[in-house]
């Protein structure tokens, strides 16, 4: 009775243990803002390179029939190929947060010139040839959806797409050029409703086609041949009137343990501040996840070899104060006569501390002093503990470290 008491109450302990793992809270260690001023700045730069992607892009081809009663022509079969845009403008594009929504995107008052190939088929007459097609007053306005999915990759979702072209002129080009612009007018029509037909899907089958690529992008990259950094998104965006806020996890791994620290995240907020374009805040939880892994996967150490030694003995001959003064004296008794080593290792791992204004490092640490003669173990002349100090001056908020980003263009 007494055994089966136990294993109850084992059991009841480690059930309590799994459930406040699974319900502690993850803060990010690291954060980013992006501004109103980001998005303007992104609708100019964003549109040289949506130019070129546009005209690298095939759109479907174009099919339909219509009826020409002025020739007595009882239908046209027409069907637009290799349809490509070679020149558009969107003077009035605009991008604007939706709080706790989306980014929404607005556009009127667009033209493009495209190129196609053509054919046509009629009971009296059937050829091919090419055209080109001018649209005017496209308007475009739709929402993006911003989320996260289970792997902390990004997920974009268009919601609420409308698009519209106003206007579309033919013009053809070939041998009876002069005949088929004399119908193009009455095609316009039918083209104009079969392409703002089309338009929604072409631009949601981008956004899938964006999803996909951003689903391959690594978010748990390797920084060196001690430690990988994972940065994916902790929750999904948040979006407020003036900016979107991304909740990156910015915790370092040693490559042989991809266990979490053994110490808890803290969160962090960044100021209310909206006059640069992009924000990043990086806690103390970030650098300390950074100090603990490359401690963990033996980073802090260093043995310098008689060759090394001998070539630094120089400058440390100079130093007659501290540890210079001792190991240049050490160096004098051992360096010509035998082998010698110098060991220096972090015993714990390196402190970090956010002061305001300032970032200091603490690395505690030790030295070993070590000759070895021939066909003789190492023996250690001289062993001693230190803490190595450095501070760099930053911008510093409480527990976190700011940047902020501007760009003119």
């Amino acid at each position: 009775m007494h055994t089966k008491m136990v294993q109850v109450l084992w059991g009841c302990l480690l059930l309590c243990n799994l459930y406040i793992s699974s319900t502690e809270t993850i803060y990010p260690g690291i954060k980013a803002r992006a501004t109103k001023r980001a998005l303007d700045y992104g609708v100019q730069a964003g549109m040289e390179i949506i130019e070129q992607m546009v005209k690298e892009r095939n759109i479907s081809d174009l099919k339909g029939s219509e009826s020409l009663e002025f020739l007595k022509i009882d239908y046209v079969n027409y069907n637009f190929t290799n349809i490509k845009i070679t020149a558009f403008s969107f003077p009035n594009t605009s991008l604007a947060f939706v709080p706790g929504v989306g980014i929404r995107a607005l556009t009127n008052h667009g033209i493009a010139n495209i190129s196609t190939d053509w054919d046509i088929k009629s009971p009296l007459f059937q050829d091919t040839g090419g055209a080109d097609l001018f649209l005017s007053e496209v308007y475009f306005t739709g929402i993006l959806i911003l989320s996260r999915n289970n792997f902390g990759h990004p997920v974009l979702k268009l919601q609420d797409c409308y698009a519209q072209v106003s206007h579309a002129d033919v013009s053809f080009s070939g041998e009876f050029s002069v005949l088929y612009n004399s119908f193009a007018e009455p095609m316009e029509k039918p083209i104009l409703k079969n392409l703002n037909e089309m338009l929604c899907p072409i631009i949601i089958h981008e956004v899938e086609a964006l999803n996909a690529n951003l689903s391959m992008l690594q978010f748990f990259t390797k920084i060196d041949n001690y430690t990988l950094l994972d940065y994916s998104l902790i929750s999904s965006p948040e979006i407020t009137e003036n900016y979107i806020e991304l909740n990156l996890k910015g915790v370092f791994y040693p490559q042989e343990n991809l266990a979490d620290p053994p110490f808890p995240s803290v969160p962090f907020v960044l100021p209310e501040r909206s006059d640069s374009m992009l924000y990043i805040g990086i806690s103390k939880y970030f650098f300390k996840s950074a100090s603990y892994a490359y401690f963990t996967a033996g980073a802090f150490g260093v043995t310098l070899t008689t060759k090394e030694v001998r070539r630094i003995s120089n400058h440390l001959i100079q130093n007659s104060q501290g540890l210079g003064n001792v190991l240049s004296r050490i160096a004098d008794l051992y360096i010509l006569s035998q082998p010698f080593m110098v060991q220096v290792m972090a015993t714990e791992p390196p402190v970090i501390n956010l002061l305001p204004g300032n970032f200091t490092l603490d690395i505690p640490a030790s030295i070993m002093i070590l000759t070895q003669s021939k066909n003789s173990t190492a023996e250690t002349i001289v062993s001693m503990d230190f803490v190595a100090s450095t501070s760099v001056g930053l911008v510093i908020l409480g527990q976190r470290l700011i940047c902020s980003l501007s760009l003119n263009r």
